[in-house]
């Protein structure tokens, strides 16, 4: 088990910035900046974790349009191992992100996939092997096999409205590690009350994390505890703070290091993130996060 993986689609992100406002219906405005790079999800986790020189892994669609071969021309170029898989719709997701001052706005497409038998053995044979690997929704069988073949599992999910424990309870019953925001928190288990949320969560998990935006983390290992964010990365783009976050949280876990210093490396690779435009611009590599995590030891607090 000597890499870490994932699969899921790729996105590019069209980001418009240096914009006052966002526009009104029928309005045009001009941005002071533009840049179209790779997106977040868990192919953007495990090109942050090649930066941290873990071997690392991605499963994707890509297709012949002009998005996809952009993607692949980045991929190359992170240098992460990835394998293409045939896709049955839009290959990959596109999103036009508005950013302002205060926040960010998101108009997104991408076609929805079927997974055939074929196809999900095809993806358990690509991520067989890893000894961590991020989830998604759509393949639990294939995660169901890697569980069994103690593969350690990271959940990950996105907002939604209608996010709930009975949604994920299939995803939740095998992962190891689930690490949700505050607003995903609230939605799971009702409550936006870091004590209580972990209470809640360790009913599933014997080791919970309730990621606090600014305020850093919360998390319980028998006790309760925190690890606050690092002064010194102020955020410009928040875009992508969580595929980040897990980046240094699974370069935690593959190193063996002890479940609050996993935290400790995800608050650093995700606060790095937020100091730039895009989800990829800013990174830490395995030099430097050694040396910060040696430095800020006292961000861990019971």
């Amino acid at each position: 088990m000597s890499f870490v993986a994932a699969f899921g689609k790729l996105n590019v992100d069209l980001l418009y910035s240096g914009m006052p406002r966002i526009p009104n219906e029928g309005e045009e405005i001009y941005c002071k900046d533009f840049k179209v790079c790779l997106g977040g999800g868990l192919p953007a986790t495990m090109i942050n974790c090649s930066r941290l020189q873990v071997p690392s892994k991605i499963g994707t669609f890509l297709g012949d349009d002009m998005f996809s071969q952009f993607a692949k021309n980045e991929l190359d170029k992170s240098g992460t191992k990835y394998e293409i898989f045939e896709s049955k719709s839009y290959p990959l997701n596109v999103t036009s992100a508005i950013i302002t001052s205060t926040d960010r706005t998101f108009v997104s497409y991408g076609g929805s996939e079927t997974y055939s038998d074929e196809m999900l053995e095809k993806i358990y044979n690509s991520l067989k092997g890893a000894k961590v690997v991020g989830m998604q929704e759509n393949i639990l069988p294939v995660y169901k096999r890697l569980k069994k073949d103690g593969t350690i599992l990271v959940l990950d999910t996105g907002y939604s409205e209608d996010m709930s424990v009975e949604k994920y309870k299939d995803l939740i019953g095998i992962a190891d590690y689930y690490t949700p925001n505050i607003d995903e928190t609230e939605k799971m288990t009702g409550t936006r009350n870091p004590k209580k949320a972990l209470d809640f969560l360790r009913n599933y998990f014997e080791k919970p994390i309730v990621k606090l935006g600014k305020y850093g983390c919360a998390g319980y290992d028998g006790d309760y505890f925190t690890v606050d964010n690092i002064d010194e990365f102020k955020c410009v783009d928040a875009t992508g703070a969580g595929d980040a976050f897990l980046a240094g949280f699974i370069y935690g876990l593959y190193n063996d290091l002890d479940f609050r210093q996993c935290i400790l490396a995800g608050n650093i690779t995700g606060g790095k993130c937020v100091t730039g435009v895009g989800c990829l611009t800013e990174y830490i590599n395995e030099k430097e996060i050694v040396e910060y995590m040696s430095k800020y030891q006292s961000l861990i607090k019971d």
